[in-house]
């Protein structure tokens, strides 16, 4: 005969198995074969290529006995994680193993952030309120209303803000120093701030693409992403290992079609460069799209002709030519090969023409350095020794393969 204590002993066993914690511990290699060392190189998994068998809450990384920092994200809004992320350096023709052990119980890491991201929108006594997605139908427009303009973002190398209207264009904020400086300066620094040494705006980019801004091509020049039913942009992630900011348009009425896309730029933590991604919501056609550089003014320019264009040069960052003195700037991108249609120039950039070739995906990479950065590059010959390497980085990838795994 059971009793009623034996039931409620049962009940409580049985309470406590639905809480249990499930874990997955994976062991991934990541292979450098070339002949450069590998710094914060990012490694990203996708949690359903690892086949955990549950949604996991929390992740941790080790390398031997040491916790390295990582993040957890949901790209697509359901409350679940989509991928892992992490930077690590891998030497030259060099291996490392890590062990990442997955589990359904949350727990709260507290790593040090190398990356930073914020979006405010001011309300009507001036007051900056933080938010992390904004949508607006295409005849809206909240531009200054938005602090910044849009999202802004940062590594400690360098910073970067994202134009919320038609133009989406990429903007730039050079710093003296590493560090971060958007949470204090919010992009525009006081002249106490600059007195201590804060960077700023070195860029204006007008009605250009600025640094890697994707645009439209009308056969002649790049064009804004205008008309729209609907604008979106959003933060991802705020780190603390990398930031991921989104703009998205439905129904942009391009070349008598209705187009759906979202523009992603991730920025990892070590890095000044970014990168890009375009996801349509169908395949497309032979549309063709462009992305690029500004043409700084009085720019001496390098392409290689093959997916790489970068210029440097020297110009007023803002209108306001008495209370700031010119900027020099060096802007890149590379548009991998396979996603190039041509190279081109219209009046206020260097530009090349891609398409997704019947695909619904396009991926690039943009980057920039202020002359002014006690850390970065001088001269343009540097600047285009630098970018060249860059290049030859990405097309060289570490190898990540899953060498073993096991459940708990």
């Amino acid at each position: 005969m059971i009793t009623r204590t034996t039931l409620l002993f049962l009940f409580s066993l049985l309470s406590l198995c639905g809480y249990a914690q499930t874990t997955k511990t994976v062991r991934i290699s990541v292979t450098n074969s070339s002949s450069n060392n590998k710094v914060d190189y990012p490694i990203v998994l996708n949690l359903k290529d690892l086949n955990l068998g549950f949604v996991p809450k929390s992740a941790v990384v080790m390398s031997g006995n040491t916790e390295i920092p990582s993040q957890l994200d949901d790209l697509t809004a359901d409350r679940k994680a989509d991928e892992l992320a992490f930077v690590a350096d891998i030497s030259s023709r060099g291996k490392r193993n890590f062990d990442i052990t997955f589990s359904t119980q949350k727990k709260e890491q507290e790593y040090p952030s190398r990356v930073y991201a914020e979006m405010l929108v001011s309300d009507k006594k001036g007051k900056h309120v933080p938010v992390r997605s904004v949508t607006i139908p295409g005849t809206s427009n909240i531009y200054n209303q938005m602090h910044h303009h849009g999202p802004a973002f940062e590594s400690e190398l360098v910073a970067y803000r994202l134009y919320f209207d038609q133009k989406q264009t990429v903007d730039i904020y050079g710093k003296f120093n590493k560090g971060f400086e958007i949470e204090e300066s919010q992009f525009y620094p006081t002249d106490e701030q600059l007195a201590r040494g804060f960077g700023d705006d070195v860029l204006r980019v007008s009605g250009s693409c600025g640094v890697g801004g994707f645009k439209g091509w009308n056969g002649s020049k790049a064009i804004h992403i205008d008309p729209v039913q609907e604008r979106t942009m959003r933060i991802l992630a705020y780190g603390p290992v990398r930031s991921i900011v989104e703009l998205e348009v439905n129904g942009w009425n391009y070349q008598d079609k209705e187009i759906d896309l979202t523009t992603r730029y991730t920025l990892y933590a070590g890095h000044r460069d970014v990168q890009a991604e375009v996801f349509f919501s169908e395949p497309l056609q032979d549309e063709v799209f462009a992305t690029g550089i500004q043409d700084v003014k009085g720019s001496v320019s390098y392409s290689d002709h093959n997916g790489l264009v970068g210029c440097w040069g020297t110009d007023w960052p803002v209108n306001d030519t008495v209370k700031y003195a010119k900027e020099t700037v060096g802007l890149a991108t590379y548009v991998p090969q396979k996603y190039v249609v041509k190279e081109a120039k219209d009046k206020p950039n260097y530009l090349y023409l891609v398409s997704p070739k019947g695909g619904n995906y396009i991926k690039y990479y943009t980057t920039f350095t202020s002359k002014k950065e006690k850390f970065g590059y001088g001269t343009s010959e540097a600047w285009f020794k630098h970018i060249t390497a860059w290049r030859k980085d990405i097309e060289t990838p570490c190898v990540v393969e899953v060498v073993k795994s096991n459940n708990k």
